[in-house]
């Protein structure tokens, strides 16, 4: 009786666990996204901006966000990294797509990879969240006017949105990150996830 019990507490107490990847061509924030993310929602504090490195490879957060878990996958940005992103997208119940607002130099390239994980068979459906970082900068475009460069009015089959954010002061980010964990609780992707790790 009582493992019965306790079955059912545990069943009644367990989060749900989702994986989200940081994506972005290298030097658009997103290692500090992460390691703001982690101070803004723990008692750690993440590394300060000046001691952060590129990354080779792979970033690891796990997060709690009201009752959900959140682990974060942010991988490295360079042109020779990105062919790794794919080995990740079977198992991401969302995408946060970063983008330095602030080197329009740079749109271009970020705006074709984006395209290249859209694409992409294993992530049909998945909630995209850009964010236009670097809003701390005089120079950072909107959020709005990053998404009219990108232009992404074929993406009708998923949820997305655009947010300003600033990885360097935080501004925008509990915000975005409580908007993707609501849109990841009712995606049909989480539903199609789930039924494979049930399968």
């Amino acid at each position: 009786m009582f493992s019965l019990f306790y079955g059912l507490w545990k069943y009644l107490s367990s989060k749900t666990e989702y994986h989200v990847l940081i994506l972005g061509i290298n030097k658009a924030g997103k290692t500090s996204l992460l390691e703001k993310l982690k101070s803004q929602y723990s008692n750690l504090e993440g590394l300060p901006p000046d001691r952060i490195v590129p990354t080779v490879g792979l970033n690891i957060g796990r997060l709690e966000v009201s009752n959900t878990k959140l682990v974060f996958w942010d991988l490295g940005g360079q042109p020779g990294l990105r062919s790794i992103w794919e080995k990740y997208y079977e198992e991401a119940h969302a995408v946060m797509y970063v983008v330095d607002a602030a080197c329009p130099s740079r749109f271009e390239d970020s705006k074709s990879a984006l395209e290249k994980v859209l694409r992409h068979e294993d992530m049909q459906g998945a909630p995209l969240l850009i964010l236009a970082n670097k809003q701390d900068l005089a120079n950072a475009v909107s959020a709005e006017e990053l998404a009219r460069y990108l232009d992404l009015k074929k993406l009708d089959e998923r949820a997305y949105t655009f947010e300003a954010v600033s990885s360097y002061d935080g501004s925008g980010i509990k915000e975005s990150v409580e908007w993707l964990v609501e849109v990841m609780e009712r995606s049909k992707r989480t539903e199609m996830l789930r039924g494979s790790v049930l399968a």
